[in-house]
């Protein structure tokens, strides 16, 4: 920053709270996790979801364990409205799994979001209102706080007023003051207990507050003593879950949310991977594997975090970074000799299959494998030599970008070829080489033809009927799973041809324009050796390239074996 601009910054104000008790406390056990992924706007995403792609978001997330959804703002658009009436009158909702709905303090919203939820058989309504001085003077023009608190008291009467219109819906109310991170503390709290006095929430029945950090404006002890105050000065405390549902403008997002509930919050929102607004959302799964990682049990499943992760970046179109904490491409990759040393002798040292052992290997926080992932040792190497060198030119030529733990096998097979020709390889002999080894490989099995069905009946489920020969001989299988690649896994395991564990799976176009191929990587793991083959697929389609990165990898097991 320009530092003549400083002067136009201020210091954030404190919380007077002497006596705080948060920093003595520690998290023993998980808050209620409610998935924000299907909010207004589908969370900032450049190309929205379709409605099929927020199903299988929302069955992804059902799985993973969310009992609290939030699936939308269905009185802001036609496909908003369309999907939760879906999720309805198609029965995609289990009766343990709440749907909760996002609604300003305005009347024809409130209507028009009660209409939505008829037939409903559990849904939380969450109210909302703008209550910041910055707020107050910027979008409404200088209101009142008196005002404001009418907004907010106002939209609550209504949705009590229509509640009836639900008789056959569990409804749970919950309130946020918008931009509770920069409104004075004393006034959030009067809002808050003015919407209580209306709502008249019961120790049986609480409400939620939720108290958003809409922009993150200071560091997380500010964070955590206005939450530890505003538990400790409201009445009645016992009628209300207290929420927390943080952003990362200042990349601590984590942090906040994980002293907010050390300083006395019940529930969290957030999303997977920490898509959303600006700098995003809280990272639920960051948050969810940190307590794991403490012993603590979440109810939230990411066991298997490479398919969660390859149903996000294909329905969402989002990227999760390669140093994104635990989901990360490399997080669980050392390229330091002395630090693939000290994780080898600490892997070493383990029991294979204890899973009793407590967990203590260098640099790395958790098991690899208790997620789906495998740790793998990658020297890096110059730029212009070696396996880094291969991916170099792979992608700077041909346009492959290999996905960084292909790296070493790629290179291997490389330079093998290398030495034996005993030449440098040039850019086109190292991308035939390339191909000759990992791309559309079809022996002893090839793929001909295939079909996908997706299964609205059995909740996102895909049916792949596949044409195949195998070692020449022609076969139809048919198998069912949550993407074409899982299915057509499950249609090799239906015909006793499976004997390995998918592990991971990429993909992007090559180049760009609306004819280009697309190039997908899959890793699968020999279920008898442990050994990892990468294969390729290159086809105009994305899922057949899938499909044939599958069959490659497949047959280099099988030709290895």
């Amino acid at each position: 920053m320009k530092p003549d601009h400083i002067r136009k910054y201020a210091p954030f104000h404190s919380i007077d709270l002497p006596n705080r008790q948060w920093p003595d406390q520690t998290i023993t056990k998980a808050p209620i996790w409610c998935s924000v992924d299907l909010r207004d706007g589908n969370q900032a995403l450049p190309v929205p979801m379709s409605v099929e792609e927020k199903l299988e978001m929302f069955h992804l997330l059902v799985r993973t364990g969310f009992k609290q959804i939030e699936v939308g703002f269905p009185s802001a658009s036609d496909t908003e409205f369309a999907f939760l009436r879906r999720l309805i009158d198609e029965n995609h909702i289990p009766d343990d799994v709440q749907v909760q709905v996002l609604v300003q303090a305005r009347e024809h919203l409130i209507r028009r979001t009660f209409e939505s939820l008829k037939g409903a058989r559990r849904a939380i309504v969450h109210l909302y209102n703008s209550t910041s001085p910055l707020q107050r003077r910027v979008t409404f023009g200088n209101a009142s706080k008196d005002s404001i608190k009418q907004i907010a008291v106002d939209g609550t009467k209504l949705v009590k007023e229509l509640r009836p219109m639900l008789p056959d819906t569990e409804v749970t109310f919950q309130y946020s003051p918008e931009s509770f991170s920069d409104t004075e503390i004393e006034y959030s709290l009067e809002v808050c207990e003015a919407v209580m006095d209306v709502w008249q929430p019961t120790a049986e029945k609480p409400m939620i507050l939720n108290l958003p950090v809409t922009v993150e404006w200071t560091t997380p002890n500010i964070h955590a003593d206005q939450i530890e105050w505003f538990c400790t000065h409201m009445k009645e405390r016992d009628k209300a879950f207290i929420s927390l549902h943080t952003h990362n403008d200042r990349g601590t997002g984590v942090a906040c949310t994980e002293l907010g509930l050390l300083a006395g919050a019940d529930r969290v929102e957030g999303t997977l991977f920490g898509n959303g607004e600006r700098t995003g959302n809280l990272d639920i799964v960051t948050v969810a594997l940190n307590m794991n990682s403490h012993g603590i049990a979440t109810g939230l499943d990411f066991s298997d975090i490479a398919t969660i992760r390859e149903v996000y970046e294909r329905t969402t179109r989002m990227t999760v970074p390669e140093r994104q904490p635990y989901a990360g491409e490399l997080v669980f990759t050392a390229f330091s000799g002395s630090h693939q040393d000290a994780i080898k002798k600490g892997l070493d040292l383990r029991k294979d299959g204890d899973s009793e052992e407590r967990w203590g290997v260098p640099y790395l926080t958790i098991d690899p494998r208790d997620i789906g992932r495998t740790y793998e040792a990658i020297i890096r190497i110059n730029s212009q030599s070696g396996k880094g060198g291969v991916a170099y030119i792979l992608d700077r030529e041909h346009g492959l970008e290999l996905p960084k733990t292909m790296h070493p096998e790629v290179g291997t097979a490389i330079n093998n070829l290398a030495d034996a020709q005993g030449k440098e390889l040039a850019a086109d002999e190292i991308r035939d080489a390339f191909y000759d080894a990992f791309v559309n490989q079809e022996s002893p099995l090839s793929l001909s033809d295939y079909e996908l069905v997706h299964r609205r009946d059995q909740k996102g489920r895909v049916t792949c009927t596949a044409t195949v020969l195998y070692d020449g001989k022609p076969f139809e299988i048919v198998g069912e799973g949550n993407g074409p690649i899982n299915a057509f896994v499950t249609a090799l395991d239906n015909q006793g041809w499976k004997n390995f564990r998918l592990i991971d799976y990429r993909s992007h176009a090559i180049g760009v324009g609306s004819a280009t191929d697309s190039a997908a990587y899959v890793q699968i793991q020999n279920e008898t050796t442990d050994q990892l083959y990468w294969g390729c697929g290159v086809d105009p389609s994305i899922e057949m390239a899938g499909l044939r990165a599958l069959v490659s990898a497949y047959n280099r097991l099988v030709r290895d074996s």
